[in-house]
Parts: C-alpha cells; structure tokens; sequence
C-alpha cells in the first residue's frame, strides 16, 4: 500500500525537497518518517510512505503541485495536513488564504483529486496550534487555527474523506508535559509531537482505512 503524505513544514520536517529528489527512503523526521517506523514493526514490505511536505505551504501551494506530487505518483491513500501556514502567512506577512478561499480551493483540490484517482482514499488531518515562541501574544492566531480546523472537519464530512482530530490531544499533552515539549515554537512538533500526529492517524487508518 502506497501512502502519500501531503502538507507543509509538519509534514516535510527536513527531507530532501528538491524537485528532482524522489528518493523512496527520504522521509525527514516528522510524522511520515514515524508511521514508516511503525508500519516496518508489523512488516517492512507491506506499507510504503513518500512524504511529499514543503516547508511553507499554503493549500494553494498543495493545489498548485497536486499532479506531479500526488496525481503521478497513484497513491493507494493520501494524507492531507494543511492550514497553519494559511494563518500564520496572514498574520506575519499578509501573504495568508483567507478561510472562504481555504475551503474552496481545498474542496477543490478533494474533489478533483477524487476524479484522477477514483479509488483513493483520503485521510485528513486537523490543523493545530499550541502557545510558543511563534504564536504567543497573538490570541487571533489561536482563533483563526481553530475556524480553519472546522473547516477541514466540515471538508472531510462533505467529501467523504476520512478526519484525524489532533488539537484536543495536543492540549491534554501540552498541560503534561508543556507546550514546548511537544510543539518546539507552537507549530511545528518535536519527536513527540510527531509521534502523537502519528498515534492519532493510525488511529484512524486501522479502524477506517485498512479494515
């Protein structure tokens, strides 16, 4: 089963992004390079994950590479994680996806998707936001992330797409273990950041997806 992992600086988390590189092992060390750790545990031949995360994203970034870094490559599933950059990209340099566009043009993207691929299945993960070094003293970061996750939420219901929730478990390990330990600035998460996005897809890939 071929698993394509879509998104941002969360999903990318240091792999070789160049657009010549499509080395099958180059996960970064983020929540793809994580799964792939998991999935070898059970059998190393039976899952493959290609992390196709930059660093910046917005989804219109995702829409604009959508053929050759998912459509091309025919992955069996394909998970989504997008959103923070939209806000946070407004908030700092007026470069953001306002939330009507957001959710047009990730419908957009789902649905056209659907059409080239009929038989994917599409795994959508919640944006989240914890207080850092990137997010603190600015309480409408925190308000945007939020309507920006019920968007994906309201997305996922509409289209038929699978929803990993993963705000709530971020708060319930922030107040544990505190906020920097599990998301380094705010955004983007540490290994055990990492770890918990993974738990928390594999949550819902094993009861939903695989079954």
């Amino acid at each position: 089963m071929k698993i394509l992992c879509f998104g941002d600086s969360i999903t990318d988390m240091g792999r070789d992004c160049k657009p010549d590189s499509f080395d099958p092992w180059d996960k970064g060390y983020g929540y793809p390079y994580v799964l792939t750790s998991k999935f070898s545990e059970e059998d190393p031949s039976k899952h493959q994950i290609i992390n196709r995360g930059i660093s910046g994203n917005r989804v219109v970034d995702l829409y604009a590479r959508i053929k050759c870094d998912v459509w091309n490559l025919e992955p069996d599933v394909l998970s989504i994680l997008i959103g923070v950059n939209d806000v946070w990209h407004e908030i700092s340099a007026q470069n953001g996806v306002d939330l009507e566009r957001y959710e047009r043009i990730y419908r957009m993207l789902i649905e056209d998707t659907k059409k080239v691929l009929p038989d994917l299945k599409i795994i959508l993960l919640e944006p989240f936001i914890l207080p850092g070094n990137a997010t603190v003293g600015n309480e409408e970061h925190f308000e945007e992330v939020e309507r920006y996750a019920s968007a994906v939420r309201r997305i996922a219901q509409d289209c038929g797409c699978e929803f990993v929730p993963l705000q709530a478990r971020f708060d319930e390990a922030a107040k544990l273990y505190g906020a920097e330990k599990i998301l380094s600035d705010g955004v983007h998460p540490t290994v055990a950041g990492s770890t918990l996005i993974a738990n928390e897809w594999l949550k819902v890939f094993k009861t939903k997806v695989a079954k």
